[in-house]
C-alpha cells in the first residue's frame, strides 16, 4: 500500500505481522512500531515459525539462519521440546512488546493429523504461558479434510479455527472470528489474485451470518492485499 506504515495506521484499525514468521523481531523494531501506532490500534502476531515449522521446511531459508536455541532438531511442529519452549517464550516477549491480544499459529502442511501430532500439540499447548492472549490456528494439509478432529483440538485447547471464508468455515465456534483471505485462485496463482467487488459482497454476507457480539477479524493474504481491504473497509463503511 503507498505510503508504508502510516498510511496502514492510518486507515485500518489492526494488522497481521508477517515478519515475527520468520525470525524473532527485535524489540526495538517492535517498539518503534508501537510508538508509530495510534491508540488502541492492534498488532497481530503470527508466531514465529521455530515452534511449528521444523528445520528441513523451506521457510527456514528466508529466516536467514537457524536460532540458537539448543538442538534446531528439537524445533517445530508444536512439540513439547526445550527448544520451542524457548521459542514460544521469545513470541510471548513481542506480544507484550506491541500489547498484543493474539497470535496466530499457523502449521504446515507436513504437521499431519495424527495421534502423535494430536499429542504433542496438546502437551505443548496447555504448558505454556498464554497470560491474557487469545491462540488462533491455521492448520493445512489432511486437517482441513478431519474439521471435527480440529473442533476437538480447539474446544481443548480454547483454541480459534482460522479459515479462508472462501473455502470453509470454522469447525469450532468461538468468540472471536478470525478470516485470512488467500486468494480464489488455485496453487501459485492464488497470492496474485485480486479479489473482485462481487467476491467482497459474499465476504459480507458470510460476516452478516454472525452475531455482533462476536469480534471479526478479516486479513488480507494476497498480493494486493492493501487495496482490497481498503475497498472492503469502505464496502462495509467501518
Amino acid at each position: 500500500m503507498k505510503g508504508g506504515r502510516s498510511t496502514y495506521f492510518r486507515e485500518f484499525n489492526a494488522i497481521e505481522l508477517q515478519n515475527t514468521f520468520y525470525r524473532n523481531v527485535s524489540s526495538e523494531t517492535l517498539e518503534k512500531y508501537r510508538k508509530e501506532a495510534p491508540a488502541g490500534f492492534e498488532f497481530v502476531v503470527k508466531a514465529w515459525q521455530a515452534i511449528t515449522h521444523p528445520i528441513s521446511s523451506p521457510t527456514w531459508k528466508k529466516a536467514g539462519k537457524i536460532p540458537e536455541l539448543g538442538d534446531p532438531c528439537g524445533l517445530g511442529y508444536l512439540r513439547p521440546t526445550p527448544e520451542n519452549f524457548r521459542a514460544w517464550d521469545l513470541i510471548l516477549g513481542e506480544c507484550r512488546l506491541l500489547d498484543s491480544r493474539l497470535v496466530v499459529i499457523q502449521t504446515p502442511p507436513s504437521f499431519s493429523c495424527s495421534e502423535k501430532t494430536k499429542s504433542d500439540m496438546i502437551a505443548f499447548l496447555s504448558k505454556i504461558e498464554r497470560s491474557s492472549l487469545t491462540l488462533g490456528w491455521e492448520p493445512r494439509g489432511d486437517w482441513n479434510r478431519r474439521p471435527d478432529e480440529i473442533g476437538r483440538i480447539c474446544e481443548r485447547l480454547s483454541l480459534v479455527h482460522i479459515v479462508d471464508p472462501f473455502r470453509r468455515l470454522p469447525a469450532f465456534e468461538s468468540e472471536t472470528v478470525y478470516f485470512r483471505l488467500h486468494g480464489i485462485s488455485d496453487g501459485e496463482t492464488s497470492y496474485k489474485y485480486k479479489y473482485t467487488d462481487a467476491d467482497l459482497s459474499r465476504l459480507t454476507s458470510i460476516i452478516s451470518t454472525y452475531p455482533e457480539s462476536k469480534k471479526i477479524y478479516v486479513m488480507f493474504n494476497n498480493m494486493s492485499m492493501g487495496e482490497d481491504a481498503l475497498r472492503f473497509k469502505n464496502m462495509m463503511k467501518l
